[in-house]
Parts: structure tokens; sequence; C-alpha cells
């Protein structure tokens, strides 16, 4: 479904992100990407939603190159990649029902279909009690949880989730990744990039390691408990 080859990123000031990725991963799958801070995950996130381009190499999706898709056709080619942050990008004028409606709305759908899509998904993510709340007057984790929504709304391929779980308290974060583990057996795709060592450990999943804007370990479940993550 995706993948890297040969791909570097350098940033102007001649600062290298990512050096030479190589990277296959399969439609299904829940891979953790893990490494410290400015190791080059959310880099290599971005590059995936075609927020940056790479400065060599290729990236493709279903083996169609991401520099091959024109940029006014770049929306379509998002909404099979859903993307969940850390710090949530909810609009705060506007209600959870809102917040995903409006991701709807944006892409043209009808009112009849918004109005049963969004109550739909809210579900989903065991937010249907608190469609009518503002952010504000929502937890960190019941924020993150229509973050999740938002993201889902167009039944994406593939959920990209960067340290979604970074201010979010011991409970809230594990609510949050029982979650997407719960997304993923659906059959949706899910990158999860984190430095909690916790988190790799418990999911048992495959671990990709990024150091210096390297990968220096790429391991199956069960083969790897991410020894060197630091939470």
């Amino acid at each position: 479904m995706l993948k890297f080859e040969n791909v570097s990123k350098i940033y102007p000031g001649d600062f290298v992100a990512l050096e030479d990725i190589n990277l296959t991963i399969q439609q299904g799958e829940f891979v953790s990407i893990v490494g410290h801070s400015g190791a080059g995950k959310s880099t290599l996130l971005k590059l995936l939603y075609a927020e940056e381009q790479p400065t060599s190499g290729v990236v493709s999706f279903n083996e169609r190159s991401l520099d091959s898709i024109n940029r006014k056709h770049l929306p379509f080619y998002r909404r099979n990649v859903g993307t969940v942050f850390q710090d949530f990008k909810l609009l705060p004028q506007k209600t959870a029902y809102e917040n995903v409606a409006y991701a709807l709305e944006v892409a043209g759908e009808t009112d009849e279909d918004i109005a049963q899509r969004v109550p739909e998904i809210l579900d989903i993510v065991g937010m249907s009690n608190k469609m009518g709340k503002y952010p504000r007057q929502l937890s960190g984790g019941e924020q993150q949880r229509v973050c999740m929504a938002r993201a889902l709304v167009h039944h994406p391929l593939i959920i990209i989730a960067d340290e979604p779980t970074g201010n979010l308290d011991p409970i809230s974060t594990w609510e949050i990744i029982q979650l997407l583990v719960k997304i993923n057996s659906l059959g949706t795709t899910i990158l999860l990039a984190t430095h909690n060592k916790v988190i790799v450990d418990k999911l048992s999943k495959r671990v990709i390691e990024i150091e210096n804007g390297k990968i220096v370990r790429d391991n199956e479940k069960g083969k790897y408990s991410c020894a060197k993550v630091n939470a």
C-alpha cells in the first residue's frame, strides 16, 4: 500500500531530516514508528500525507507516486489518509458534531449524508452522547476522540496518528490506543508515531525505529520490545 524508495528529505540549511529511507507498509498493518524527538518521525508522516515532498526518492501509495498527483487533486488523495495530531486542531467555535460535519461539508457532501454519517462515526469513538459539546467542555481524551471521528469520517484506508497521546493522562492514553487497535481490526492501516515505550511494548505490533533520519530497526510483531525508546 505504502512504499518509500531511497527517500531523503533535506531542509534549508542542509538539515537532513530523512536519509535513504526504504520502507513498505502493507494494507491492514498496525505500525509503530518510534524514535527520539527530532529523529524524523513527523517528517516521514508529512511525506505520506503530502504536506512535504521528498528531496530525492519516491513515496508511493498503491503503486502511484505522490509526486505525480496534481496539487488540485491532493484533497482527493488525502481522503484516503486520516490524520490525528497531538494538539487536536479542533475548531473551538464548533461543537463535536460540527467539527466532524465540517470535514464532510468541505468535501461537498449532502446534508442528508452528513446527518447520517456524523452520528455513526461519533458512536464508533464513544462520543455520541457529547456531540453537542464544544471543545472547551470536553476533556483531552474526549477531544482526541472527536479528532479520531473527524479522521474516520471519509472512511480512509490509513490513519496517521502523530503523537496522539502526548497531551493525555495515562488512562486516556490507553483508551485512545485501544480505539486505534479497534479501528485497525476493521481493516484500516494504522501508523502511530510515538516516543512512549509503554505503548509500544503493550501493543506488540510491528515497530520501525528512526534515529538521525535513518531506519535503524524494523521488527515484526513480538520480535522487539523497543527497549531503546524513552518513555
